[in-house]
């Protein structure tokens, strides 16, 4: 079993624009109703908006690989890209999906170290994210990793308002 990740490119917005869009949909599918899913799906994953958050110099994209397949991705913002204003100080983790079939193989976490070496090189003093209050499963891992809840954020769902933990860490 061989991990690897890649650097996202403007000639990965296809594979980014499928993995982002099925990621989000077996994760979330099952808590959701089909018309907001679909809603948020086609706004957030259509390939015009892919292809300008690739095109955001202050967001970086990653796929990690499992032998030769993608299996999940990475996204982080720093400055103007990150969804809530936190600071130059800050890197914001906005998306770390691993698809379903590949979950359990420690992926999420090579992932998250991947965004904790780019916070580091960047000189950066916190780290944080936004966390469905439903996903248990994602607050208890990252709470493992060592990051506190320190407020909270809307997220639509279509037309549904749901909140996002906002949880920080602080990194010196």
């Amino acid at each position: 079993m061989t991990i690897r990740i890649k650097k996202c490119t403007l000639e990965s917005s296809h594979e980014l624009k499928e993995i982002g869009y099925d990621t989000f949909h077996e994760t979330f599918k099952h808590q959701n109703s089909p018309e907001n899913m679909n809603a948020y799906l086609e706004r957030a994953f259509n390939l015009k908006q892919v292809e300008e958050e690739l095109s955001n110099t202050s967001s970086q994209f990653y796929f990690v690989y499992l032998d030769q397949e993608i299996a999940g991705y990475l996204k982080v913002n720093t400055n103007d890209a990150q969804s809530e204003e936190m600071g130059d100080e800050s890197l914001e983790i906005e998306r770390i999906y691993i698809k379903n079939q590949f979950q359990k193989h420690g992926l999420g976490k090579y992932l998250f170290n991947k965004a904790m070496e780019i916070a580091q090189e960047l000189n950066k003093e916190k780290i944080w994210l936004g966390v469905w209050e439903k996903n248990e499963n994602a607050i208890a891992f990252y709470k493992k990793m060592g990051f506190v809840p320190t407020g909270a954020h809307p997220f639509y769902m279509g037309d549904e308002k749901q909140i996002d933990f906002i949880m920080t860490k602080t990194l010196i």
